[in-house]
C-alpha cells in the first residue's frame, strides 16, 4: 500500500477528528475541554489552507497523521513566525510519521519565506519532545502551571527551530496559494515521505 503525504482538505475532517478527539477527551496533551465537532474540524482546515500548510500523511484513503502551522502571534512583527503542531493515529506512532510530516511542513513554509518555527508541549510529555528535538526544535522555555485540565495543573515547555538563515530585511511571506504554483511545490510536499516506515 502506498503512504504519502499531501495538503488535507476539508474531506479529512472526520478522520483528523477521529485523531484528535482522543487526544482532547482523555490527555492534557491539547488544552481544549471538548472535542471539537467534524464541522469545526473542517472549519479550521479550511481556515488554516487560506495561508499556511495542513498535511495529512495518507495510506490508501486512510488518514493516519497530520501536521499544520498557524500564525505565532497577531502582530506585525512576528509574521515571519509560526506555531507548529503535529497528531499521529494511536495505532501508528513510532513509524516515521510525524518527522515526515513535519520534513515536509517545514519545507512549504521555508518556500512561503518564514523563518521561526515554535512549538509547545503540555509537559510530562517525553514522547512529543523527543519527536521535535530529533527534528531540530530547541527549548526555550517553561510556563509553569499555565493550564488546568483533568484535575491538575500543567506546565506546558516551548521549542523553537530556525527554520532558515535570517535576512535583512525579509520579505513578507507569501500565501499558500502563491507558493502551490512553484516548480518545486510537489518535491517540497513530498520531502518528508522517504522518513515513512509504514
Amino acid at each position: 500500500m502506498k503512504t504519502i503525504i499531501r495538503l488535507a482538505s476539508e474531506e479529512d475532517a472526520g478522520q483528523v477528528q477521529a485523531i484528535y478527539g482522543p487526544i482532547v477527551s482523555q490527555t492534557a496533551t491539547s488544552f481544549e475541554f471538548e472535542p471539537p465537532s467534524v464541522q469545526e474540524m473542517r472549519r479550521r482546515i479550511a481556515d488554516t489552507l487560506k495561508h499556511l500548510p495542513w498535511l495529512v500523511c495518507d495510506r490508501e484513503g486512510e488518514v493516519l497523521g497530520y501536521a499544520y502551522a498557524s500564525r505565532h502571534r497577531s502582530r506585525a512583527a512576528y509574521q515571519w513566525s509560526v506555531d507548529v503542531s503535529v497528531y499521529v493515529h494511536s495505532g501508528q506512532r513510532r513509524s516515521g510519521i510525524g518527522r515526515g510530516l513535519y520534513r515536509s511542513l517545514f519545507e512549504m513554509l521555508v518556500m512561503q519565506g518564514y523563518f521561526n518555527a515554535y512549538a509547545g508541549i503540555a509537559l510530562p510529555n517525553p514522547a512529543s519532545v523527543g519527536l521535535h528535538e530529533a527534528v531540530g526544535f530547541q527549548p526555550v522555555g517553561v510556563y509553569r502551571e499555565v493550564g488546568y485540565k483533568l484535575g491538575a495543573w500543567h506546565d506546558v515547555g516551548w521549542w523553537q527551530l530556525a527554520l532558515q538563515p535570517k535576512v535583512i530585511p525579509p520579505q513578507p511571506p507569501l500565501d499558500l496559494k502563491n507558493v502551490r504554483r512553484s516548480q518545486v511545490w510537489e518535491s517540497a510536499l513530498s520531502a518528508g515521505e522517504t522518513l515513512l516506515r509504514v
